[in-house]
């Protein structure tokens, strides 16, 4: 009997062990429904992670094409200016030179060189206010451009404090 009940002891124990009780059951349950739902979230994250990543780079390229294009017009609206200067200049020369020549050949001579180069500084004139125009409407593109660069850049880290939080 004592034997017995020395061996039957641990197997009642051994019996308890490996029937778990109803609330371990329901515990594991709901543990193992939670990893699901966090696998299943990351598993959606990453994707959204990606598309955002490629959205931000796209939009990284437009705000730097069109600074590289607001450099040219720039450049392009210096060059202008310079000849505009230029042919001002000669202009002035040329309207001196009419006033003091005594000779009336030089003189008619200098006012047909006159009529062309005001229509030179006239042509210069539109094309640098055309260049100005540009370089205005690609300021006001920059400007759009990097806010949604910034709406995508907080979207992403919206996104990165989501899944720093799980």
């Amino acid at each position: 009997v004592v034997a017995a009940a020395a061996l039957g002891g641990p197997r009642n124990s051994d019996a308890q062990v490996a029937s778990p009780s109803p609330d371990v059951l329901s515990a594991l349950l709901v543990e193992v429904r939670g990893l699901r739902s966090a696998m299943e979230q990351m598993a959606s994250a990453g994707p959204r992670v990606q598309l955002a990543l490629g959205r931000l780079q796209l939009q990284e390229q437009r705000v730097n094409t069109l600074v590289r294009r607001l450099e040219d017009a720039r450049t392009s609206i210096a060059r202008a200016r310079t000849g505009l200067e230029e042919l001002t200049g000669q202009q002035s020369e040329h309207e001196r030179v009419s006033r003091e020549s005594s000779d009336p050949e030089m003189r008619r001579q200098t006012e047909a060189e006159l009529k062309h180069l005001k229509t030179a500084i006239a042509r210069g004139t539109l094309d640098l206010q055309r260049l100005e125009g540009e370089e205005a409407t690609l300021s006001q593109d920059i400007s759009a451009e990097q806010g949604r660069w910034s709406e995508l850049n907080q979207r992403l880290e919206e996104l990165e404090r989501a899944l720093a939080r799980r």
